[in-house]
């Protein structure tokens, strides 16, 4: 089997109604669509996206840039392909977009590897679980008001789900402390709750605002400095009894190489675009597995399962629907676990008909 061609598309995603965090207003995504043809009918499919549809289009030219690497390949040569990538963007760097480029062709790769299998990726990586954990990740919003975020919250557990996630930010710390009590005491005490600063705050802050706080028995606190500061990050994850959960805006093994190191998380959060795909995802999550430190997931909730499913340090997958209605099939839930599919590849494909008017 040989890779034909490799197609991109661009298309707009818009929230029913901006969102906000410490990172700023969301309104929208621009997500590019990738499909990997091959000589012999089968595809491989992947998504990658950009907030507010900014730089959309330098992701897609460098998917496009990429593509040369696997057309006329076995595309089943999936490793291959990630060395020779790894040293073709050497020049431009080995973070940030030429990373993200390999890991929208690696995704497609995998899917297609999955497809030509008639195996779910999960199994194919080893099969760890079939069912993982989930916190829904989809609200809370820095944006609500107490009242909302109290009645949003006991939404989410009347759907089932036995933990969720909150956003911090306020310029008063004793206001989000105010909001995590509003929701703790909404759901109970068994219900699992998270919150996630967004990069907003420094060492200092971080340190007094976490313990603060530790009464409310956060599963975690999530990412509290921004991403560059891994040293401080340590610091705080040392002073504090909650846990820490980072690493969302890291790139590939060499950057979570280095959090182990400094022991900057309890839990390592590896997103599957930032990371390098499911290779690069696959390689984190052992590697954090022989410190005997968890992972959990960053967005892409129908890709990061089959990862998530073959990982036995995988502990939560986090589910933002912001992209579900791209797909056909829909993520299943039982028992505050998400499912992992048995369909071949991801076991999700792309709904045609919807994202024909979504083309930008």
């Amino acid at each position: 089997m040989k890779v034909l061609k490799v197609e991109t598309e661009s298309v707009l995603v818009t929230l029913p109604s901006p969102i906000g965090s410490a990172l700023g207003q969301i309104r929208d995504f621009g997500c590019v669509l990738v499909t990997v043809r091959t000589d012999e009918g089968l595809t491989g499919e992947n998504l990658i996206f950009t907030l507010n549809n900014r730089r959309t289009a330098v992701l897609r030219q460098m998917v496009d840039e990429l593509a040369d690497l696997i057309i006329g390949r076995d595309p089943g040569h999936i490793a291959n392909f990630w060395a020779r990538a790894w040293k073709d963007i050497n020049f431009l760097g080995h973070k940030g977009v030429p990373v993200v480029g390999i890991s929208a062709l690696d995704g497609a790769l995998w899917d297609l590897a999955g497809k030509a299998a008639g195996l779910p990726l999960y199994r194919m990586l080893g099969g760890a679980q079939d069912r993982v954990p989930v916190y829904h990740s989809g609200g809370l919003w820095l944006s609500l008001a107490t009242d909302e975020l109290v009645e949003e919250a006991g939404r989410f557990v009347a759907e089932g789900f036995g933990a969720m996630k909150m956003r911090l930010g306020h310029a008063d710390p004793k206001e989000d402390i105010a909001r995590v009590r509003a929701v703790r005491q909404a759901i109970g005490p068994k219900i699992k709750l998270m919150a996630d600063a967004n990069q907003g705050l420094n060492e200092a802050q971080a340190i007094r605002l976490g313990r603060m706080l530790e009464e409310f028995d956060l599963t975690w606190f999530e990412e509290p400095l921004p991403a560059w500061d891994l040293d401080g990050l340590a610091r705080v994850s040392a002073a504090l009894d909650t846990p820490i959960a980072s690493g969302e805006t890291e790139y590939t093994r060499y950057g979570f190489r280095r959090m182990l190191e400094l022991r900057s998380a309890d839990i390592l959060m590896p997103d599957m675009q930032r990371v390098g795909g499911l290779s690069e995802f696959m390689r984190v999550g052992h590697m954090a597995e022989s410190h005997d430190v968890a992972v959990s997931s960053h967005l892409f909730p129908e890709t990061s399962i089959q990862a998530l499913g073959a990982l036995s340090n995988a502990v939560f997958l986090e589910y933002m629907p912001w992209f579900s209605p791209l797909y056909n099939e829909r993520l299943t839930f039982a028992d505050g676990c998400a499912i992992v599919p048995e369909r071949p590849g991801w076991g999700f494909t792309f709904n045609r008909d919807y994202i024909a008017h979504l083309r930008t």
